[in-house]
């Protein structure tokens, strides 16, 4: 008897998972490419609108100054005759700055390359918890710290400068007083940008291909040699970057400098005399108590500080797009 086969139709495929993943896919990467758009323009908005709010009641400040808001040493909105200028701020905020990166920047190289590459395991993970717990110890507990101990403690330090390094001037010191100066302001500034550079820097020393530095023990290097060799230029972009990042907590800080530092209105090269001023402490002091010009005129030198820290950084931007063979983008 001859079998009767059917030629049923086989039932439809249902759609291909891949497909289905492709077009989700697609749109999960639209809607990621429109919150980064999104994210970009909301900060260059906020950027702009900070700028702008600055530059308006900076404008409304300065129409109504009496000197030069550039050269003049006096701060005195409330004046019958206003007169401010942002000279003693620039100098202060400038050389307590550059005294911070002097000291900080050579010690977190250091520390840097010892927790990452010379330190036994057991000991480099403490250490590097340690380092990344100070950075994030509040600026007040910096001040009181200073005012309380390390202006004390650099009495000695002060006179022995003034003993033996005197003849260069910068270290005379000229003045009796207690040391609260922008030498005493670097110091703790130094102390302060210090975690933040050296966390910064050993992350960019642990990203040296293993590679590197194994071909340059093979050829008989020396450790010295193959962090000379290998891992300081790879990580040379990063430290700039890890500096920039430290310069700018070091511009802008206001408690720890504010506790520390004896405020006054005279630019003076003895490093070790009291004295001085910088933009942000000076905000902080005179806010509270200034009439409306007073707090038009603080405004004025936050642009200008405002302005500092843009210069800073869009240099740190193009030194480290010339040095591009060392940023590690092509590792």
């Amino acid at each position: 008897m001859a079998s009767i086969t059917t030629n049923t139709p086989p039932p439809p495929a249902a759609p291909a998972p891949a497909l289905r993943r492709k077009s989700t896919g697609r749109a999960g990467d639209k809607v990621f490419l429109g919150l980064s758009r999104g994210s970009g323009i909301l900060l260059l908005v906020l950027m702009a609108s900070i700028a702008i709010f600055l530059s308006v009641r900076a404008g409304m400040a300065i129409s109504k100054d009496e000197g030069n808001f550039l050269t003049t040493f006096d701060w005195d909105p409330a004046a019958q005759k206003p007169v401010f200028g942002i000279a003693v701020l620039l100098f202060g905020t400038v050389v307590s700055s550059i005294i911070a990166m002097v000291i900080a920047v050579p010690i977190a190289v250091g520390i840097a390359l010892f927790i990452s590459h010379y330190a036994p395991r057991k000991l480099a993970a403490p250490l590097a918890y340690v380092v990344d717990l100070l950075a994030a110890v509040p600026s007040i507990i910096y001040g009181i710290w200073g005012a309380l101990v390390l202006v004390p403690y650099l009495e000695g330090l002060n006179s022995w400068l003034d003993e033996y390094l005197g003849w260069t001037y910068v270290f005379e010191k000229t003045e009796v007083g207690v040391a609260r100066s922008l030498f005493t302001v670097g110091i703790l500034l130094a102390i302060m940008i210090l975690p933040i550079v050296t966390s910064v820097s050993r992350e960019v020393f642990l990203q040296v291909p293993r590679m590197n530095e194994e071909a340059a023990l093979a050829l008989g290097a020396t450790r010295w040699e193959v962090i000379r060799i290998s891992v300081l230029p790879f990580g040379r972009s990063g430290i700039i970057s890890a500096s920039m990042l430290g310069l700018g907590r070091a511009l802008g800080e206001t408690m720890a400098v504010a506790t520390v530092l004896s405020p006054s209105y005279l630019i003076s090269l003895h490093l070790l005399n009291p004295g001085g001023g910088t933009f942000a402490q000076n905000i902080a002091a005179k806010f509270d108590e200034a009439n409306q010009l007073g707090r038009d005129a603080l405004i004025a030198s936050g642009l200008v500080l405002f302005v500092l820290t843009l210069l800073v950084n869009g240099a740190a931007r193009l030194i480290i797009a010339r040095r591009k063979e060392y940023s590690g983008a092509n590792a």
